[in-house]
């Protein structure tokens, strides 16, 4: 793997602060930026956080905590965020045309040997490439919420991704502390595809009356070992976010399984987007 010596984070949600956090707590010199300004300074105490309590739970030591830290900068500017970056992760909004639109200003920026990667959990990643100088140094990474938890890292590859950067991103998975999975660029790759038929269906026996939303995800987490239930996952992710992935597959696939389910779309409607406004299959301002 080419030495590290700059990452470059593009987008600073949940999931492109959780990516700055693991990127500079592998020892890497990381820069996270957002075109909006003011989400900077929300991303670093959400980092800050999750790593003193990491080291209030001993996973985590004082002088660790404070290296990571030390390592990570934020920039309003995108261009001085990918100044001379050799990796670049984009994780902005589900939107082809815009995520287009900041690698390829990344990539004049960035080291012209750099590795640039898109965390998008359904976009086609060979379409996001059409536009970028070097598609052969593009791919997907795909991390999961929370980051710093999950182990899992879809490595998605489109016809164009040139064998040594399939190899360049498994060394990068791995040296992140993560497990890797190879899937070939297809409409939800594997997790999403499998993991939204899921979701979609729990939704749907919501609707009908089969059983209460906890009964669903509790039966999903006693009887099958999941972590977290399908509903309860939802509201963590976003249902606004979970509507825009199963409107991709159900044009992008067809199949009855990925058409959004009524309720998805009201809830979504009348702004109710799960944890994030606070109410969504669950109610989380009581918790």
């Amino acid at each position: 793997m080419t030495e590290l010596r700059r990452v470059a984070v593009i987008g600073a949600g949940t999931m492109g602060a959780g990516i700055a956090q693991v990127s500079a707590m592998a020892g890497w010199d990381t820069r996270l930026t957002d075109a909006d300004e003011s989400a900077l300074p929300s991303a670093r105490e959400r980092i800050e956080r999750n790593l003193n309590g990491a080291v209030e739970r001993g996973k985590l030591d004082t002088a660790a905590r404070d290296a990571t830290l030390g390592r990570l900068s934020l920039s309003p500017s995108l261009a001085a965020a990918c100044d001379g970056a050799n990796l670049v992760i984009e994780a902005v909004v589900e939107d082809t045309g815009i995520k287009q639109e900041v690698l390829t200003r990344a990539a004049r920026a960035a080291d012209q040997e750099a590795l640039f990667a898109t965390n998008t959990s359904a976009l086609s990643v060979k379409v996001i490439a059409e536009r970028l100088p070097r598609p052969e140094r593009f791919l997907g990474l795909h991390f999961f919420n929370p980051v710093h938890i999950m182990k899992l890292v879809e490595i998605v590859v489109h016809p164009g991704t040139a064998a040594a950067t399939q190899e360049e991103a498994l060394e990068i998975v791995q040296a992140l502390g993560k497990e890797p999975v190879v899937v070939q660029d297809s409409p939800g790759f594997a997790s999403s595809r499998l993991g939204l038929v899921l979701g979609l269906e729990a939704m749907r026996m919501v609707e009908q009356g089969v059983a209460s939303t906890a009964d669903i995800d509790k039966a999903m987490e006693l009887g099958y070992k999941h972590p977290m239930g399908p509903l309860r996952l939802t509201d963590l992710v976003g249902l606004d976010v979970r509507l825009s992935i199963a409107e991709y597959l159900h044009e992008s696939l067809g199949g009855t399984q990925f058409e959004p389910p009524a309720i998805l779309r009201r809830l979504v409607a009348e702004g109710k987007l799960g944890k994030k406004t606070g109410h969504g299959f669950y109610d989380w301002t009581t918790q």
